[in-house]
């Protein structure tokens, strides 16, 4: 029986995501596995684990550009040399996990669990082999530390392949397989059902609109696109999730409420149902995370980027428009003109719509888990 570690850290929802996709995966195809998903961080130090999981969000919230900046700087320099001495440091207790279960295999969604394991593996403390599942669409090399020891680099597209290969990694290490993602993507759905589960109307437009959850981020872009939406599009209707952002929940209902679009406007907190909602949407507005972008890709829908975090999600958002699959709305932007050139253009719209089919890969998950089942 193959034992299987699985890696991820709460920094952002989609690391999980990819794991527990991987997870799901393999624990329904590979009966002769023993596989267990483990936040990595979380078990080295709780406290830590915490503070760290809080700064991310707050200052993800309050501060982006700072946390741009942190992301920049953690690219090269002293803060990168920081990074890379605490994860040696954090790697002595992880390796006390690792010698207990003895994993033939370890799998890692974020880059801290990457690193800690393949200096483990470089102090020959461990011998399994290491796979990287890298959950953006831009290349951070906080990802390649220790790739000496890294036998597998799963990215989102070639692209990310061709800059991992002029890091001098090989090319037989590097799979551009997409970012795995909930099987429920792979479900056929009924339009009409789901239309009529949330009173929505079968001949008009749809979008669906990601409000930004407990961030929150951009508040006062984010109603001002609400409100422009209501205000001048009223053949289009919207549903909107707030998440856990209880205000933003309350603004988007007394703006609906205001202008008595009740009828067309639906707002939700956290759902369950957004591989139902994509599939009837035709056009999704949101801020770029890995996750968010490759289920959105997976269900073939245009992408109005809004609000994204300096870093990665701003690179997330160039390489969606220099694929033509996303319009970046930006703060200087016109906002009812850029809503009015999207939503009036149809064929601009099916021309996104047939981009998001070059790079959207449902089945990442599968591919993943082929590859690294036949190699061990």
């Amino acid at each position: 029986m193959k034992k299987i570690l699985i890696f991820y850290a709460s920094y952002g929802g989609g690391h999980l995501t990819a794991a527990k996709s991987i997870e799901n995966y393999l624990k329904q195809n590979y009966s002769n596995t023993s596989i267990e998903l483990i936040d990595c961080m979380k078990y080295i130090n709780k406290p830590i684990e915490k503070i760290t999981t809080a700064a991310y969000r707050e200052m993800a919230k309050k501060l982006p550009w700072a946390w741009g900046k942190i992301y920049s700087d953690s690219q090269k320099g002293p803060l990168a040399h920081i990074t890379t001495r605490s994860n040696k440091i954090m790697a002595i207790k992880l390796l006390r996990l690792l010698r207990e279960k003895q994993p033939d295999l370890i799998i890692s969604t974020h880059p801290f669990g990457s690193q800690m394991c393949s200096y483990l593996k470089r102090k020959e403390k461990i011998h399994a082999k290491i796979a990287t599942i890298m959950t953006d669409f831009a290349p951070h090399d906080q990802w390649l530390i220790g790739k000496e020891y890294t036998d597998y680099y799963f990215v989102a597209h070639n692209k990310m392949k061709d800059y991992l290969k002029l890091q001098n990694i090989e090319d037989n290490k590097i799979f551009a397989t997409g970012i795995p993602i909930s099987s429920r993507f792979l479900e056929d759905f009924d339009t009409n059902s789901i239309l009529k589960s949330f009173g929505l109307d079968p001949n008009k437009q749809t979008i669906l609109f990601f409000a930004g959850g407990e961030f929150g981020l951009g508040k006062n872009q984010t109603i001002n696109i609400f409100e422009c939406i209501i205000n001048n599009f009223k053949n289009i209707q919207m549903v909107a999730i707030a998440g856990k952002n209880e205000k933003m929940k309350k603004q988007f209902e007394y703006i609906v409420n205001l202008c008595g679009r009740e009828n067309s406007i639906k707002v939700l907190p956290f759902t369950d149902k957004v591989p139902e909602l994509m599939h009837i949407s035709d056009l999704v507005i949101t801020k770029p995370g890995g996750l968010t972008v490759t289920e959105s890709l997976a269900s073939n829908l245009p992408i109005l980027v809004i609000n994204p975090i300096p870093g990665q999600e701003e690179e997330n958002a160039e390489f969606l428009e220099e694929n033509r699959i996303a319009i970046w709305l930006k703060k200087k932007d016109d906002v009812e003109q850029v809503l009015n050139n999207l939503l009036n253009n149809k064929e601009k719209l099916l021309e996104m719509k047939e981009n998001t089919k070059k790079l959207a890969n449902k089945y990442a998950a599968r591919d993943i888990c082929k590859i690294l089942m036949d190699n061990i």
